[in-house]
């Protein structure tokens, strides 16, 4: 299980709605993973947390970035990274996005059609470019599996056109889907791309890296029915590290590795102190009574995959008291702001009141980036970032511009309009513990 003890501390230290993220336990899962897989190239996704908090933290440890776009290229760079370590991994993109991210100094570009490298020839001149496989995605909760990538069959004609087109080619992906569960997954790209490697060799392609994508799963969350997940995070590190020596036995020269974690670096180490809004008991249609709990924040403000996932949750203020089980919705007038009616509901104290503190554990992925600007007037949830250093106190917190504490929520705000605005505000805290 992760160490949620310095979130709990800072959750316990706040009295109103926001997202905590552990920079210090963010920076002992970047260390974890390298200790796993030595050698390898992180290359942290930045759609999973674009908190420049932790982009900065990644960047000083040594962490590199992938980035979807010109927007993200350019906060990445904000962090002092050199852009050698920035990569373009979406392989959408229009000419003047292209053109962009060219100007701003990238030079490595995802590809998987001919249309794609084309452009890059165009408005890129002179670029790397590594080519994105397609995978089934069998065994993620997200597969990833239609969007992204080509077929194997048409990746080294692809990186072919590359060269041609005056492009480096340069390298290999495969996404084998997001939160992957299966260390067979892993075990079937790294098969694939074992040939495709061989392949480009005989054509006079030499390859200097293959990109492994994302996929490593967060250990915290749990299934749609409440059960723990259970990820053999140890077994596919072994896959892994045994699949990357036979790529670079295979390969005819030197064979650098990258992985563009996300949700594995931040989801367990961000969390949200919400509060109860209503538990009520209700007749369904069915003829089944059911409790359902409401939570001040839920699918469109921080909670965006509860659909696909349940997060834990502790109710502080409730400890060993009787529980109901209860549906666990979110406070939008949208139905689809719930976690999905699976198996047995979520234990909930009975006596559970209106403003009572909940707290929602390893949900630091995706809780900012898949925010809404304020869907049905539930505003963004500001955030703050904590450490151990017992020597410097909590700073105050900042709230997002023209938002107010619930209680407040009438009068009008008097915060001053920030200079680089954003849908969500941050602090900093240093805590003890």
């Amino acid at each position: 299980m992760p160490d949620y003890g310095r979130l709990r501390a800072a959750l316990a230290a706040t009295d109103d709605d926001r997202i905590v993220f552990d920079l210090d336990g963010i920076e002992a899962q970047y260390d974890a993973l390298l200790s796993e897989l030595p050698g390898v190239d992180v290359r942290f996704a930045m759609k999973a947390c674009p908190v420049d908090e932790v982009l900065a933290c990644l960047a000083a440890r040594g962490a590199g970035f992938d980035a979807a776009g010109p927007q993200e290229i350019a906060q990445a760079l904000r962090t002092g990274v050199p852009v050698e370590r920035v990569h373009y991994g979406n392989t959408v993109k229009s000419d003047r996005q292209i053109a962009e991210a060219y100007r701003l100094g990238v030079r490595d570009f995802a590809t998987d059609s001919l249309a794609d490298v084309a452009a890059i020839a165009e408005h890129a001149p002179g670029s790397r470019v590594f080519c994105r496989l397609a995978t089934t995605g069998e065994g993620a909760l997200w597969g990833l599996s239609r969007k992204f990538g080509c077929s194997p069959d048409e990746a080294v004609p692809l990186l072919a056109a590359a060269r041609d087109a005056g492009l480096v080619p340069s390298g290999l992906s495969a996404h084998v889907g997001s939160q992957q569960l299966t260390a067979e997954a892993w075990q079937y790209a790294l098969e694939m791309l074992a040939p495709l490697i061989m392949e480009a060799d005989r054509l006079g392609i030499r390859l200097d890296h293959v990109n492994l994508g994302g996929g490593l799963p967060a250990l915290g969350v749990l299934n749609r029915g409440g059960q723990p997940l259970h990820p053999p995070v140890d077994k596919m590190f072994a896959v892994i590290r045994e699949g990357v020596q036979h790529l670079r036995e295979v390969s005819a020269g030197p064979l650098d590795v990258l992985l563009e974690p996300g949700r594995h670096l931040v989801a367990d180490h961000g969390a949200i102190r919400a509060h109860v809004t209503r538990l009520t008991e209700r007749r369904q249609l069915s003829g089944e009574r059911s409790h359902w709990l409401y939570l001040s924040c839920g699918k469109f403000n921080g909670l965006y995959e509860m659909d696909e996932l349940r997060y834990p949750l502790e109710f502080p203020t409730h400890p060993g008291a009787p529980t109901v089980p209860a549906v666990i919705a979110g406070p939008s007038c949208d139905s689809d702001d719930a976690y999905a009616d699976e198996g047995a509901g979520t234990p909930v104290p009975r006596d559970a009141a209106s403003g009572d503190p909940v707290w929602i554990l390893s949900c630091g992925a995706y809780v900012t980036s898949y925010t809404t600007r304020g869907f049905n007037g539930f505003p963004p949830l500001p955030y703050s970032c904590v450490r151990a250093d017992p020597g410097v106190r909590p700073e105050e917190s900042v709230r997002p511009e023209g938002t107010a504490r619930p209680e407040e929520s009438a009068r009008p705000s008097e915060a001053a309009r920030p200079e680089n605005p954003s849908p969500t505000r941050r602090t900093r805290h240093t805590l003890a513990g």
